[in-house]
């Protein structure tokens, strides 16, 4: 399809309500592992389940997904016991992954969390035990949190170092880090990282017990849903690591189908947003420098390179009349999403599928048209365009308005443009 054959296909694009979900409540799309912890635009797992029972038959099928975010996609093919791959570059992203999508044998899961409950229980009161504060970052730590809840999270950090198994540790940190945001003097309602100096933050104590039930839960369910096959030899199922989406794990023509919710042009800084997670993992040592890393982010630049789509060209160019620098941010990140393009046709079998996951969006007055040019962009990479699916997105964490003038997201009461009132499933097939 040329441009404005693809233009036109939009144009007239129906939605899809039986893609929309609208009937599932949030224990539906937050089941098994799913709510483990918070992150930004994190799309349903039902969403993965049917894109797998439209297009999967083998039980033996590899999913993968390079942009695996907080892990949707992969615990969703875990829990049918088929092989899940990806990457991300958000190394917070990969440790929740990580935690989400490994089954713990109940009983033991049970028996560590009690045991470190009742440990952190007899030091909250006494602090018998040296709080662990990383040096590296204390600038950062004392400009987000108030002395004594520092000292109250280090005494749990250091008690979560402690754990000898690495397995029963990372499911720690993961509640750690889920905490970490309620117990800090971050503004509650803000995905931007903007201080409440006036916030009493709660004691991490208390907010931690609450979320390891929840994970404890969670894990139970996920437990008897993973097939045994997959429990008893994980490794064998599960090839995720830290990288760019354009370099994934995995051989040629290997991937029976691609599923992801890929960064939205200029929409968040998922560094930014996990900072908190990364100063006290310690995941970075220069955050500026991490950031740039990061598909999407506005900290991106290329000079040398032509972008293919004719749609983006277009795009660019108008926005280029309003914004320069974000005329520059668009043109980056379109060019790094052209390259996943190319590395998803090497790595998927003939005759298997990419799924992506897209929203469009208006920036100072420009449509920027995301799913049309991914499709167009698909195509260039090798694809035939195979399907596209419009649905509305009811229960998606993602903010709906954006204010025209600045391009920010804004608040319910501040707003004159919608950002992402219906997304897009593009499907390209490998022929």
């Amino acid at each position: 399809m040329t441009a404005n054959e693809i233009l036109e296909y939009f144009q007239n694009k129906t939605i899809d309500s039986d893609w929309s979900f609208s009937l599932c409540k949030p224990s539906d799309t937050g089941k098994w592992t799913h709510n483990y912890h918070r992150y930004p635009a994190k799309f349903i797992p039902q969403i993965v389940e049917r894109l797998i029972d439209e297009y999967i038959q083998s039980d033996n099928a590899h999913i993968n997904d390079p942009f695996m975010g907080c892990g949707t996609t992969i615990v969703t093919a875990i829990s049918r016991g088929l092989t899940a791959s990806g990457t991300d570059i958000n190394k917070v992203g990969y440790l929740i992954t990580k935690v989400k999508s490994t089954p713990i044998e109940p009983t033991l899961l049970n028996r560590k969390l009690t045991a470190f409950l009742t440990t952190l229980d007899s030091l909250d009161s006494t602090m018998q035990i040296e709080p662990l504060i990383p040096k590296n970052h204390i600038d950062r730590i004392n400009y987000w949190f108030p002395e004594m809840v520092q000292e109250n999270l280090g005494v749990i950090f250091r008690l979560i170092n402690e754990e000898e198994s690495k397995t029963i540790r990372n499911f720690l940190l993961v509640a750690f880090s889920h905490i970490l945001k309620n117990c800090s003097i971050w503004l509650q309602g803000s995905t931007k990282p903007t201080r409440d100096k006036k916030r009493i933050p709660p004691n991490p104590v208390v907010i931690l017990r609450k979320q390891l039930n929840k994970m404890e839960i969670g894990n139970n369910f996920f437990f008897e849903v993973v097939p045994k096959k997959v429990r008893e030899n994980l490794d064998a199922f599960l090839h995720i690591k830290i990288g760019d989406a354009r370099c994934q794990p995995v051989e040629d023509n290997s991937v029976d189908l691609i599923v992801s919710s890929s960064p939205y042009v200029t929409s968040y800084e998922y560094a930014d947003l996990h900072q908190l997670t990364t100063i006290w993992l310690d995941l970075a040592d220069d955050l500026t420098a991490y950031r740039k890393d990061f598909i999407g982010t506005s900290y991106k630049r290329y000079d040398n390179r032509m972008i293919s789509s004719v749609i983006a060209k277009n795009t660019i160019e108008q926005m280029h009349t309003k914004n320069i620098k974000m005329a520059k941010e668009i043109e980056a990140f379109f060019l790094d999403m052209e390259e996943v393009f190319k590395e998803s046709i090497r790595i998927l079998k003939p005759g298997g599928r990419c799924c992506f996951v897209i929203g469009n969006t208006r920036l100072k007055g420009v449509n920027i048209l995301n799913a049309q040019i991914f499709a167009e962009s698909l195509q260039h990479a090798g694809f035939k365009l195979d399907r596209i699916i419009k649905r509305e997105i009811p229960s998606k964490i993602l903010p709906q308005k954006r204010d025209e003038k600045t391009g920010r997201f804004a608040s319910a009461n501040n707003f004159n443009s919608e950002a992402y009132p219906v997304e897009y499933i593009v499907v390209g097939l490998k022929e």
